[in-house]
């Protein structure tokens, strides 16, 4: 069941990535039927409505009975387009990894401090999810957001968590690049351990220091245009 769940908030967070960083739906959009947009995330009917629910409860989706799910007429128009003018952007590899440099630790930092008991756990849980990924060299794309976005949401800073379409960009790049560079692959094993390890010590400046280093890693290892 808590599988289930966190499953449930990762599909919450690629559909807010639609929304968002890929601009797919605009606020009043109605979503694809849960037939196709199930088949697309590749997962079961089920685990779509759940997330749809998550999206709704935070005042970002719409249940119209009878009518479809749609992007609420009001979500934050103005903030949806500046953010995602920024995702779309054509900047480098070295910009995003610099972005998230300025933002990330301190977010690492704050989450040690501020996350509930359930938002430590849902990022070791993710946090695992990775490793296991990794080493079964499957795509980690979609739970390297989930796990990022875990850390911004436990800082209980709503602006942080704005940023977050911007930060994926970053993260969906990193992963392209290091599918082909293994030394980059297993810095990552070793910095989420660290990182996860000071989390769940509520360490703030362990976790700052952490993230840092594994973004640095990252920048150092990785082919930055």
């Amino acid at each position: 069941m808590e599988a289930d769940s966190r499953l449930s908030e990762r599909i919450a967070d690629s559909i807010l990535s639609m929304i968002t960083a890929e601009q797919r739906f605009l606020p009043g959009s109605k979503l694809p039927n849960e037939n196709i947009l199930s088949q697309e995330l590749k997962v079961s009917r089920t685990t779509l409505r759940e997330a749809i629910r998550i999206l709704a409860t935070e005042g970002i989706l719409e249940i119209r009975r009878g009518k479809g799910t749609f992007v609420r007429e009001d979500f934050k128009t103005d903030r949806t387009k500046e953010l995602s003018g920024l995702a779309m952007a054509k900047v480098n590899a070295r910009d995003l990894y610099e972005m998230r440099l300025i933002f990330e630790p301190e977010a690492a930092y704050y989450a040690a401090l501020r996350a509930t008991e359930e938002e430590i756990h849902r990022i070791l849980a993710l946090g695992a999810e990775i490793e296991e990924r990794i080493r079964q060299n499957k795509d980690r794309t979609e739970v390297e957001q989930a796990f990022h976005k875990s850390i911004a949401r436990a800082t209980h800073n709503e602006f942080m968590n704005q940023l977050m379409p911007v930060i994926y960009e970053g993260i969906n790049k990193g992963v392209r690049l290091s599918r082909v560079h293994e030394e980059a692959v297993q810095a990552t094993l070793v910095d989420h351990k660290i990182l996860m390890d000071f989390l769940k010590a509520r360490n703030g400046e362990g976790a700052r220091n952490a993230m840092r280093i594994h973004i640095l890693h990252a920048m150092a290892q990785l082919p930055m245009d």
